[in-house]
């Protein structure tokens, strides 16, 4: 059987921000691709340009964003679209979860009418209906009365339920494609167990492909099938959560990992934090991006490494260790 074509496929994608200091290169080339069905998590420190890259194949950039390269999204060019071109994909085929849920939610409309007005403008159903399947989103991402929370504003709720309530409006449409911002940054852990289950349970029932933007490599682990690690705007690994996770090729994400804590660490083990800053966006430096921070640099670090390839699709972009 033929495997399934990519829903998104994403290539040499550049992202850039013109700025008085000059241009700053948020990303750089960056290629993979996902399948229906697939999730796909974008891991690395802050300003590794993880959120640009959702942002770009939205066509959601600041005004002194630009950006080069293609956003296949069922075979069409997203990059090219003009904005009424990418409203008829945004909220219903592709949706994302913001991360910071105050400045996407309309402070002087309810939520029940803000998530009715998505439900109706979509999908075209009755304000009955939308009303309906709002109140049972707001169920299913566990908020409290939620026939009372429907009549509320966004100031009347805490930050971790108006984060739910941004997950469930994420949902509502049952997407295609859905890109969820570090969407259980605000919760606590039982919450983000319970977030976690219900993204996985959409993407049984409806085969939505997901593609996570998060620093939490344990929600990884539960949720994803494949990672890619991005370091100063370019990809630096990707395989499976398997392959990432227990055979890490890159110093990058072998820094990463050491610095999760542990159950399966002696109890006086110090977490490992990685030496010095990411380096300036405005001036990236030449050759490994990684390498002034990289404890096993050497000579050859200073010529950029290429994306090696192992025979079971392991990526990653170091000079260190050989394709198996």
């Amino acid at each position: 059987m033929d495997a399934p074509a990519p829903l998104l496929e994403v290539k040499d994608l550049d992202v850039g921000f013109d700025t008085p200091e000059g241009e700053v290169h948020a990303v750089n080339r960056l290629n993979f691709s996902i399948k229906p069905g697939e999730t796909l998590a974008l891991v690395g420190e802050s300003g590794s340009g993880k959120t640009q890259t959702a942002m770009a194949i939205l066509g959601l950039l600041a005004e002194n964003g630009h950006m080069r390269g293609q956003a296949l999204f069922k075979g069409q060019d997203l990059l090219k679209m003009t904005t009424p071109e990418l409203n008829r994909y945004r909220g219903s085929e592709i949706a994302m979860i913001f991360q910071d849920p105050m400045t996407s939610l309309n402070p002087y409309l309810r939520i029940g009418k803000q998530m009715v007005e998505v439900v109706m403008h979509h999908q075209g159903r009755a304000k009955a209906d939308a009303r309906t399947r709002a109140v049972e989103m707001l169920r299913a991402v566990r908020i409290p009365d939620p026939e009372r929370c429907f009549r509320q504003y966004p100031h009347e709720f805490s930050g971790g339920m108006r984060q739910r309530v941004m997950v469930a409006m994420g949902l509502l449409c049952a997407p295609d494609l859905l890109i969820a911002d570090e969407p259980t940054a605000a919760l606590d852990v039982t919450v983000q167990v319970q977030i976690t289950h219900l993204m996985s349970e959409l993407r049984k029932r409806s085969n939505t492909a997901i593609i996570l933007i998060t620093h939490d490599l344990g929600v990884v682990a539960g949720l994803c099938d494949r990672v890619m690690v991005m370091y100063a705007g370019e990809a630096v690994e990707c395989g499976s959560v398997e392959q990432v996770y227990y055979d890490p090729k890159h110093p990058y994400t072998q820094g990463l990992l050491d610095s999760v804590p542990r159950l399966d660490r002696p109890e006086d083990t110090d977490l490992v934090a990685i030496a010095g800053n990411p380096p300036n966006l405005l001036a990236l430096p030449e050759g490994c991006k990684f390498r002034d921070r990289c404890p096993r640099a050497f000579e050859a670090c200073r010529e950029k490494p290429p994306m090696q390839l192992t025979e079971d699709r392991h990526a990653y972009r170091c000079f260190l260790g050989d394709p198996k």
